[in-house]
Parts: C-alpha cells; sequence; structure tokens
C-alpha cells in the first residue's frame, strides 16, 4: 500500500497523509484536492473504496417516440441531464415502428426496478388509448409524470406547451402580414395536442377572418407526421390557393416548403409557412424558419422536478403545468402581395 500511496500522492500533487486522509474518507480536506486524489485513482487504474463511489438515487425510465423529429432528442437531452445532476440513472427508451411498444418498455423498466417514468409524447396523447394502463402505475404505485398529452382521471402531473395558443399566435402573424386564406396542416387528430391547435387554430380564423366552420373546415388537411405527411397534406390546401400554412411540427413545415417548390412557387415570396417545435438546425433551413418555440429546457426541468417530488414523497400537485409557446419570426413568412 505504501508505494501505492506515493504513487497516487505524486499523480495528484499532494502528501501521502492527504491521500490517506481522501481514502480513509476523513474531513479536513478540500472538496477540490479531494476530487485531484479521487481523479488520480482514476487515472492510475485503482478502483475507488465502495463508500467513494457515486451512488446513483435509482434509475429512471424515459419513454419517448421515435428520434427522427429532432424535438425529442432535445426533451430527452435535458431531462437526462437533469435527471443526473438530481443523482438519478435515466434510462432512454426509444419507440421505433414496428420495435418495442410503450407497454413492452414499462414491463422492461418495472423488471429494472424504476424509481419512476417520465413519458414524452406518449399514448396518454392519444385520445383513443385506454389510460387505464398509467393508473395501473400509479396504484403500485410508481411515480410518473407526463409530458405533451392530457387525459382525465390520472393522478399524475402533466406538463403540456399550449398548442390552443400556438395555433392562435400562428394565424394572428399571418394575418399581420395580410393573408386570408390559411391553411392548418397537421397530423391525426385522434392526439390531443392536435386537437387542441385545431381549437387555437379555429378560434382565430373565426376571430380575425369572420369566417364560418364551414369555410374553416375547408382549410384543415391532416395527414401523417413528418415530412411526406406534410408535402401531402400542403398539397392538398395548395389546390384551394392557400397563401399561408400553420404547421404541427417542423418536418410537417418542411415538407410543405417542398410541396410549394415543385408547384414552381417560392417561399415566402409566394406562400407564407409557419413551423411549430423550434427544433434543433431548424433556424438554419433555406430559407430559416418562422416557428413557434416550445420551451423545451423550462417543459423538461418542470417535468423532472414533479418526478423526483414525487419519488421523495413530496407529491407535485396532480394537474397540468400548461407552458406558453414562443413565436419567432425568420425567414419563411412574408407580406401577402395579392
Amino acid at each position: 500500500m505504501r508505494a501505492r500511496l506515493s504513487d497516487i500522492a505524486q499523480q495528484a500533487e499532494v502528501s501521502e497523509a492527504t491521500v490517506s486522509r481522501v481514502l480513509n474518507d476523513r474531513p479536513g480536506v478540500s472538496a477540490d484536492t479531494r476530487q485531484a486524489v479521487l481523479t488520480a485513482l482514476d487515472v492510475l487504474g485503482y478502483e475507488r473504496p465502495a463508500r467513494l463511489r457515486k451512488r446513483s438515487a435509482g434509475l429512471v425510465g424515459l419513454v419517448v417516440p421515435e428520434l427522427d423529429n429532432p424535438i425529442f432528442p432535445a426533451f430527452a437531452q435535458i431531462i437526462e441531464t437533469t435527471l443526473a445532476q438530481q443523482g438519478f440513472t435515466p434510462v432512454l427508451c426509444t419507440q421505433t415502428p414496428g420495435g418495442v411498444t410503450e407497454d413492452e418498455y414499462v414491463e422492461m423498466l418495472l423488471d429494472r426496478q424504476v424509481s419512476g417514468i417520465v413519458f414524452v409524447s406518449g399514448l396518454h396523447a392519444d385520445s383513443t388509448s385506454d389510460p387505464e394502463r398509467y393508473r395501473k402505475l400509479l396504484a403500485r404505485p410508481l411515480p410518473i409524470v407526463l409530458v405533451n398529452g392530457y387525459a382525465e382521471n390520472i393522478e399524475a402531473p402533466f406538463i403540456s406547451c399550449d398548442d390552443r395558443a400556438a395555433g392562435e399566435l400562428a394565424v394572428a402573424h399571418l394575418v399581420a402580414l395580410g393573408h386570408k386564406k390559411i391553411g392548418l396542416i397537421s397530423g391525426p387528430d385522434r392526439y390531443l395536442p392536435v386537437q387542441r391547435k385545431i381549437e387555437g387554430y379555429r378560434t382565430a380564423m373565426r376571430r380575425l377572418l369572420n369566417l364560418s366552420d364551414a369555410q374553416i373546415n375547408e382549410m384543415i388537411s391532416l395527414s401523417l407526421f413528418g415530412v411526406e405527411g406534410g408535402d401531402a397534406a400542403a398539397s392538398r390546401l395548395l389546390d384551394k390557393g392557400v397563401t399561408g400554412f400553420v404547421c404541427g411540427s417542423d418536418l410537417m413545415a418542411l415538407g410543405a416548403i417542398r410541396a410549394v417548390r415543385q408547384r414552381g412557387l417560392q417561399v415566402p415570396t409566394d406562400v407564407s409557412v409557419v413551423g411549430y417545435d423550434d427544433s434543433p438546425l431548424i433556424a438554419f433551413t433555406d430559407p430559416p424558419m418562422t416557428t413557434l418555440r416550445q420551451p423545451v429546457r423550462a417543459m423538461a426541468v418542470a417535468a423532472v422536478r414533479a418526478l423526483v417530488d414525487e419519488i421523495k414523497g413530496h407529491p407535485a400537485p396532480h394537474s397540468e403545468y400548461i407552458f406558453r409557446p414562443e413565436l419567432v419570426v425568420r425567414g419563411s413568412t412574408a407580406a401577402h402581395s395579392g
């Protein structure tokens, strides 16, 4: 041990007595010096004594949809970092079409005895799914937090971006630029966030343009989320002379831009496009995308805080925390010239 103590002392540039104090977890050593000794141990390949190893406060499951849409990795990254700062070890579960389902991931996480689970845009957002799966988890009891989606009678904290406000803000922006034929393209309306965005869009179209429900219905085109879905949904509305698009996601907005260009038209000269999410890299598209920014960091931190409170036995209020999106005006919207 003497030789090893001297090796460690030399590596850490401290005395052997200091190394001994750190290894025996004795007081009287500064945090920086303690870290230098532990780093020296790591560098020299020695195992840290058991009492000096960083203990995880427990595993926490993080269930997200496919990672194709960059907004989901953005959520996952901040949630994972925030969990790690709280001492928890995140277990990321990513769904892919035809792959492991949300329910199967939950079974695996329960087998690993996780302390809690965060669901992002999961089945809780799908109005056709059975919320009983979440009630069963809460009855175990297992702390859960649900991001971007809502279902009645689930006694858990929900964290959502205000989709109604997003729909209204996008329409108001396009109306202010002189657009009157404003279409909405989005994913399937079995998802609650889509239903809310449609409500916000309808409210603004009625209030600002005095349109009837029948006229508004003509301007709504639902498809699959993603670039291809955006392209298909936008094509249908371009046939009706739409000059401004409110889109359910940034990826759908990219699809809309593609559909506009395939007709020999320009964005924003001929048609304006508003995205939703402000996902990473969307500021660097051509043209840079005007979009509604989800406050991902604030939402992710709130989700982790609520979960950790639940785990520690200080239950968060079982209600929906709603975060307001921010209109970020870039180069994909412009005044209507018609």
